[in-house]
């Protein structure tokens, strides 16, 4: 996906009874800051005099212009005191995430009058907000040059640019049917299409079979370059013959073909078995390359796809997610857990390993093609979108990775601040195993995000959010 930053619609507000010069030269200042964060927006210069809200009856033009922007957020900064029913007005009309913030007030002049009543103002405002259902997100009374202020604007353009998932939809490509034995994975796709805008698009295994084989017919001296390659890179053992890695090339390449065809934003995958008996490997390179671009979640679990994207959107697209899995607990460590699957991104790799593909460690099978590494160290935000019986939930923390024992396929280790707690949240429900983790420290926006998508609660698994 094309990393991007949500489109801010940046609609400063000015009131007739205080300095119009102070609230031009905030919202200057509002213009100069958002520039320097590279924060993409439209603003309402040559629209309005001064480009400042100053009267309801700037409203209709402000929503067309903005609609005609295509804005994803509305910025609301109040630059001298703020007109509260315009305010009410223009985020009713447009519906999409509204942030409202105002500069601390300077001290009142010598002669005890005042410039500004930013404050007050955003009081007014809010309450109109409040009054007319309409949600927002707030950053705290602060100066233009604290670190609240532009921490405040980049949690809210990450939250915004996860409400766009649900408001804009998204696509996800699932290929082969739900394994019978994974309960966990049923999910209610009429839900998700009516009230989360996911659309699942159903992709037959024969057929995606019998076209990865195409390919390797097509492609066949090409791929056998690229198996020299990857035999001269990574440590590859269980293979005869080169036939099963070009079939996994060709799944690959398959993947990547539906995903463009039909504008996928990420796979369900059956996983196994009918693609590894047909391929004559476990085909899980082919997912690790996949899911650098597009969100990838094994055993046809649709909630774990949609919980990667989510991952993926928080960090406006610029580093992939990995559907990773809750497994067994730290052996001395009471607040670790292991992070452990396959598939992940080869670039989340830990600098000092080596990539291996080999035997299942677990699975009685002859059959090679796991691909085995530890994941790097880093922060670390997970997050499981789930949900039963038309209640859905967003479980959202934060940790670091840790030192912990050498595992095959997919893992790192995992420090919380109260694993136990995370344990009871998880256990009782609505959630699994499975769950996207990404790099990064993103809490806060994603339970923002929340706010904007209806029928989604946000759990924290954290003590303190």
């Amino acid at each position: 996906m094309k990393a991007q930053k949500p489109l801010l619609g940046l609609c400063p507000l000015g009131k007739f009874v205080f300095s119009n010069e102070d609230a031009i030269r905030y919202k200057k200042r509002v213009q100069a800051r958002l520039t320097e964060w590279q924060v993409p927006f439209v603003d309402l210069e040559g629209l309005l005099p001064d480009g400042l809200v100053k009267d309801q009856s700037h409203v209709d033009a402000v929503v067309e212009h903005f609609r005609r922007s295509g804005i994803d957020g509305l910025f609301l900064p109040h630059c001298n005191f703020g007109t509260e029913g315009a305010v009410g007005m223009i985020a009713q009309k447009l519906q999409v995430p509204a942030l409202l913030w105002g500069p601390r007030d300077e001290a009142p002049l010598p002669d005890g009058t005042r410039l500004r009543d930013t404050l007050c103002g955003l009081l007014a405002s809010s309450k109109v907000l409040h009054k007319l259902n309409i949600p927002f997100t707030y950053i705290e009374n602060c100066r233009v040059d604290e670190n609240a202020f532009q921490e405040g604007v980049d949690t809210f353009l990450r939250a915004v640019a996860v409400a766009n998932v649900f408001r804009k939809g998204i696509r996800i490509g699932l290929i082969g049917q739900r394994i019978d034995f994974f309960w966990t994975t049923i999910i209610n796709e009429s839900d998700l299409l009516a009230r989360f805008h996911v659309e699942v698009i159903p992709l037959g295994m024969s057929e995606f079979i019998e076209a990865a084989k195409e390919r390797v017919r097509k492609n066949h001296d090409r791929y056998e370059q690229e198996v020299a390659q990857l035999r001269a890179a990574f440590a590859i053992d269980g293979f005869d013959t080169d036939i099963p890695l070009l079939n996994i090339l060709a799944v690959r390449d398959q993947l990547t073909e539906l995903a463009e065809k039909h504008g996928l934003d990420g796979f369900a995958f059956q996983t196994f078995m009918s693609i590894i008996d047909h391929m004559g490997a476990y085909c899980m390179y082919a997912d690790c390359c996949v899911s650098e671009q597009y969100a990838f979640a094994g055993e046809s679990d649709i909630h774990g796809a949609i919980s990667d994207i989510i991952l993926r959107r928080v960090n406006f697209n610029r580093a992939p997610a990995f559907l990773t899995e809750f497994t067994v607990r730290h052996p001395q460590d009471d607040n670790a857990v292991l992070l452990w699957h396959f598939g992940a991104p080869l670039s989340l790799r830990h600098p000092q390993e080596k990539l291996k593909i080999g035997h299942h460690w677990i699975l009685p099978s002859p059959l090679s093609g796991m691909v085995h590494f530890r994941l790097k160290d880093g922060p670390i935000t997970v997050a499981r979108f789930d949900g039963d019986h038309g209640n859905y939930q967003l479980a959202i923390g934060q940790g670091q990775t840790t030192e912990g024992p050498r595992n095959q396929n997919n893992y790192v280790w995992l420090k919380v601040d109260h694993w136990p707690r995370w344990e009871r949240i998880l256990i009782e429900g609505p959630f699994i195993h499975h769950i996207a983790m990404a790099y990064g420290h993103y809490a806060k926006a994603l339970a923002e995000s929340t706010k904007y998508i209806p029928g989604l609660e946000a759990v924290f698994l954290n003590d303190t959010p």
